[in-house]
């Protein structure tokens, strides 16, 4: 029997990042006019970097500055702080054991992706890794999903994403794809609500659970 397709968000999904994400905006950010509060910047997680940035910029070199900046401090202090969260290593173990194809849908780059994978030890866990150089349009929008169906050789009703964030629900519903939002993310249950997930995980280990409910 085919199973189903899982897809995963990667920051505040399977891994605790967002204290690094935040950090790394503090530091960029630090002594400039114009700055997100935290919950600004919480706000965007999931979107590209740049994205994020282009707000509260003058323009694209400005930009391109601060990925620097931000990109100097996520650098420096990736591994000390990121962490899996609670049942992720098992429970992505398991999928893996019982057959079922997993990818990676991330608005992270290819190398701190990597890296961040390596460091918690998930490097060899997915068949598809789509990163934010590999789409032109990014989450909210499919095409990241669509990406990531496609190099799974999956079809969409027969797939699951699962992400901490609005965009992560919004790019898996516009993909034609079941989605589960997890709980323990920044975002909370009344934002996720707003973009409609089909299933709710209050932690990574109930993801077992999701799956019988799918057949």
């Amino acid at each position: 029997m085919r199973r189903h397709a899982l897809l995963f968000d990667l920051d505040g999904t399977l891994i605790d990042s967002i204290g690094l994400l935040l950090e790394c905006m503090q530091y960029a950010f630090d002594g400039r006019e114009r700055a997100p509060t935290a919950a600004e910047w919480v706000a965007g997680i999931g979107t590209p970097l740049r994205t994020q940035l282009a707000e509260w910029c003058r323009d694209a070199h400005d930009v391109e500055a601060m990925v620097g900046h931000y990109r100097d401090y996520q650098d420096l202090h990736l591994e000390r702080l990121t962490t899996p969260f609670p049942d992720v290593l098992d429970t992505i173990r398991w999928a893996r054991d019982l057959g079922y194809p997993t990818a990676i849908v991330t608005s992270k780059g290819k190398g701190m992706t990597k890296r961040s994978l390596d460091h918690v030890g998930l490097g060899d866990a997915f068949d598809a890794v789509v990163t934010f150089e590999e789409t032109t349009r990014h989450k909210p929008l499919p095409d990241p999903v669509f990406l990531a169906l496609e190099r799974l050789g999956a079809r969409a009703d027969s797939a699951l994403f699962v992400g901490d964030s609005p965009h992560d629900m919004h790019a898996g519903r516009a993909a034609g794809v079941k989605t589960a939002a997890a709980l323990w993310g920044p975002f909370s249950r009344d934002e996720l609500a707003a973009a409609q997930p089909t299933y709710w995980l209050s932690g990574f280990g109930e993801l077992p659970q999701v799956l019988e409910q799918l057949g």
